[in-house]
């Protein structure tokens, strides 16, 4: 579906003309008739789908073409879980108000709170912000909520994976106008608490699930290398970072000084590189960022930090120099890559630390992969086997029973000086005595006193 078949502003439509984009993505395709028409949404889809267009050309189009509900305050709320995913959405919605008589402010968290308060006071008519800083606005008084027309929730299941639920619902329950529109776009619907949140806050949404969530990127070809330890790590890296075919790189890293200490080896052998990481303060972020998407770096070493938020189209190539904890965020990460129809490739090195982490990958997504191989960089590590099941017979006790089975040893031997208590007569020189287990395996066996001792018969019948 091409953008100048929609129902849409003029000025929209010269927007996408005057970046090239003539042809709609799936989610775009799918979604912006429903927003267009009214409806709450709830939207799945993958990293780098075209999604935020997705939600602010419509949004754009309403206040282009409807009067406002109210006056007071903003008429449309954008919620972004990072500073960097709400920066890259600002960065996008400035220009389509470019030349229009809408405004739209930016409100982050780790920044000057009262120049924040100034800047709402000019009532922007869009607001981009991230949960947590909102709120400490709406406890504030700083602006009033109640004539917001439109709440975009971007990732939200990030979101509630940082423990924004509280705040979401605050900012549901204060921008509470009857004829609201609320669009929820998440990586997965298929989250816990995605479904309460979707629940709580949606009014008969139309759903849209693009793909599966977890399915392999068709614009991104993944490559694992078993790994040996932290040094053959960082020969594959070497190789992989000294090849000529990448436009730019990022590598994940588990530790901040892990990207210190990499970006500093590399500008050593005079590959220029950056280090980023959430300890850093946000105008150090914002300068980093802003320098990498300029090119003044080949590579950004980078914690999981850079895993949302980022469109750095000319980055072809990720790394990842660790493996993340959570299978979800390597879906994120390879995201930075193959972007907008671009190919990319992204790299994952698999020691014996991150094994684990990589058998929740492959049961996230259901599948195998085979393990490519650098000549003179091979390894000996083949992976790790998982442990079988130890199977138990009648000859094997199995440990949690020990314990009964010695109790009912002790029972049996008190019993036999009874004779006759509990058991019928039997006779036969290698007659023998037995016990059966109360767990159900094979009886025990142990030996008859006498001759003249009483036993268990199969057939029941009194001795002769």
């Amino acid at each position: 579906m091409r953008f100048d078949e929609l129902t849409m502003h003029k000025r929209l439509k010269e927007a996408m003309a005057h970046l090239n984009y003539t042809e709609m993505t799936e989610v775009q395709a799918q979604t912006i008739p429903y927003a267009l028409i009214g409806r709450d949404l709830a939207v799945a889809s993958k990293t780098g789908s075209g999604k935020t267009l997705a939600y602010l050309l419509p949004l754009m189009h309403r206040l282009l073409t409807s009067r406002a509900l109210s006056t007071r305050g903003p008429r449309a709320l954008i919620l972004a879980p990072t500073r960097e995913l709400a920066k890259q959405v600002y960065a996008q919605l400035r220009f389509l108000v470019a030349g229009t008589q809408i405004h739209c402010s930016l409100v982050l968290g780790g920044e000057n709170f009262n120049d924040q308060i100034k800047a709402l006071r000019k009532t922007p008519q869009v607001l981009v912000a991230t949960p947590g800083r909102l709120v400490n606005h709406l406890q504030a008084r700083s602006f009033l909520f109640d004539g917001v027309e439109i709440l975009v929730l971007d990732e939200a299941d990030r979101m509630l994976d940082l423990g924004f639920a509280d705040a979401l619902k605050q900012i549901h329950t204060a921008a509470s106008h009857r004829l609201r529109q609320t669009w929820l776009f998440s990586a997965t619907l298929h989250h816990q608490a995605v479904e309460m949140l979707s629940g709580y806050i949606l009014k008969a949404p139309q759903t849209i699930s693009i793909g599966e969530m977890h399915a392999v990127h068709a614009d991104i070809k993944e490559v694992f290398h078993l790994c040996d330890h932290l040094d053959h790590k960082r020969a594959l890296l070497q190789h992989l970072l000294s090849q000529p075919d990448y436009q730019q790189a990022i590598v994940f890293v588990a530790t901040r000084d892990d990207t210190d200490k990499l970006a500093a080896q590399y500008n050593e052998q005079k590959i220029p590189a950056l280090a980023l990481s959430g300890d850093m303060k946000q105008n150090q972020r914002n300068q980093v960022i802003d320098q990498f998407s300029r090119g003044h770096a080949k590579v950004l070493f980078t914690t999981d930090v850079a895993a949302r938020g980022l469109d750095l189209l000319h980055v072809s190539l990720v790394v990842n120099f660790d493996m993340p904890k959570l299978p979800e965020e390597y879906i994120h990460r390879i995201g930075r890559t193959g972007r907008a129809g671009n190919q990319g490739t992204a790299v994952s090195l698999i020691s014996p630390k991150d094994w684990n982490s990589f058998q929740g990958l492959l049961a996230l997504q259901r599948r195998e992969v085979i393990f490519s191989i650098i000549e003179g960089l091979e390894g000996k590590f083949k992976g790790v086997l998982a442990p079988q099941k130890k199977r138990f017979s009648g000859k094997e006790q199995h440990p949690l029973s020990a314990a009964k089975n010695a109790q009912a040893k002790r029972k049996v031997n008190k019993s036999s000086s009874k004779p006759g208590a509990g058991m019928k007569k039997g006779t036969g020189r290698n007659a023998e005595a037995f016990v059966r287990d109360t767990d159900g395996f094979a009886p025990l066996r142990r030996k008859a006193p006498t001759e003249a001792s009483y036993i268990e018969t199969d057939s029941g019948n009194e001795p002769e």
